[in-house]
């Protein structure tokens, strides 16, 4: 069987007709009630694990083009002696989430990170953070186990009960909370589950198959599937990280594929539709371009950071294997810092790591944001700068 060719269409979804009954607290007008009476339609999509990847010879092309400038980049990225991973975890990690409608600034977000107070929205992204970072650590083997302590990662600290596990109820994406009858696209069944999971899970591990096409198409399977009652989109998109990972494409970094996506949300979602409709290409595309515009944003945040990291070595005067020179690299990564947090990070006393972040106070790098002189915080302002001027272009529409 080809791995990729025009021989072979991708199946569409079919539906099937299941009973539904609303509850009898249920509340809505008479019309509501009425429209969402009675059966109703899911999804019930086709196993794909023996399928071929139908690519026409320019789409196939570009793919490859694309899994190159991944592959080039995380190579580029890895031989900087910088915290560069965790930085551009971050960041596909907040790019995610903004697709959910889940925005925060690069401060709240590393306020959240540090467990001190910030805004819903910023512990959500750091709950994404964990997720990726899940996804990443469990790539050398993507089966459902994997997905579900990505899920976990994700939310057992804000909503644990639905972790750990497969969805048990019907769920279903737009018209109201009453029932599905009425929604943009209501997934199968819980029932199927579990089949459909397994197969996806076959499907992901096939190493006959183009790297990214088979991302592509991983990834719209299982936001088609839908398997868990929330997190669905924030999971799928760190799947598409294992699968990188997993693929060899990536071997040091998460490239922000989320940003690239973020350019243009509308096209993404209608290519997940697509896809349900039987047509691959769009989504295929979508992945491909968008990691061509992550690898070009990405190149611009290392090399904004790298431009930070040598001001600040030639503005903070102390030796440079002091405290204070090595506390600048974990302002990069980290760019909200109390002095328990520096001295951990340091290996050094506590009065030592004051005796740095005064440093580097002194050479502007950090400035004090809370208030009076017990359980300080302090912020390199120049490193979040530069993340929301990151955020700021992915959101740019091209």
């Amino acid at each position: 069987m080809s791995t990729f060719g025009q021989d072979e269409a991708w199946p569409p979804l079919e539906y099937e007709e299941r009973p539904w009954h609303n509850a009898q607290d249920v509340y809505g007008s008479r019309t509501q009630k009425r429209q969402t009476a009675g059966p109703y339609l899911a999804a019930v999509p086709r196993f794909i694990s023996g399928r071929a990847i139908p690519l026409d010879g320019e789409l196939h092309a570009l793919t490859e083009e694309a899994a190159s400038e991944l592959a080039r980049f995380d190579a580029e990225v890895g031989q900087i002696p910088a915290p560069f991973a965790s930085i551009l975890l971050r960041t596909e990690s907040a790019s995610s989430s903004e697709i959910e409608n889940l925005t925060s600034g690069a401060r709240q977000i590393a306020l959240a990170e540090l467990g001190g107070h910030a805004s819903r929205n910023a512990q959500l992204i750091v709950g994404n953070v964990r997720a990726m970072q899940a996804a990443i650590d469990l790539s050398e083997s993507i089966d459902g186990h994997a997905i579900l302590e990505m899920h976990r990662a994700l939310l057992e600290r804000s909503d644990p009960d639905i972790v750990g596990h497969w969805r048990d109820q019907q769920v279903w994406i737009g018209g109201g909370s009453i029932g599905p009858h009425t929604a943009q696209f209501v997934p199968p069944h819980h029932e199927r589950v579990t089949a459909l999971m397994d197969d996806l899970v076959a499907f992901a591990n096939r190493v006959d198959l183009p790297v990214l096409a088979q991302t592509a198409i991983t990834h719209a399977q299982f936001e088609t599937i839908h398997p868990f009652p929330d997190g669905n989109g924030r999971v799928g998109r760190a799947l598409i990280q294992a699968m990188l990972r997993g693929g060899q494409l990536t071997r040091n970094v998460a490239v922000p594929v989320s940003a690239g996506l973020l350019h243009d949300t509308g096209r993404y979602f209608d290519a997940l539709g697509a896809y349900r409709s039987g047509d691959i290409a769009p989504i295929v595309r979508s992945i491909a371009e968008a990691s061509f515009a992550a690898v070009h944003n990405g190149r611009v945040l290392v090399e904004d950071l790298e431009t930070v990291r040598l001001e600040w070595r030639e503005r903070v005067k102390a030796r440079r294997d002091s405290a204070a020179h090595r506390l600048v690299d974990v302002l990069l990564r980290q760019p909200v810092i109390d002095s328990a947090g520096a001295a951990s990070q340091l290996g050094i006393s506590a009065v030592n790591a004051q005796v740095a972040i005064n440093r580097l106070v002194d050479a502007d790098v950090l400035i004090q944001i809370s208030a009076g002189r017990r359980n300080r915080i302090w912020l390199a302002k120049d490193v979040v700068r530069v993340l929301d001027e990151f955020g700021a272009r992915a959101r740019r529409r091209r």
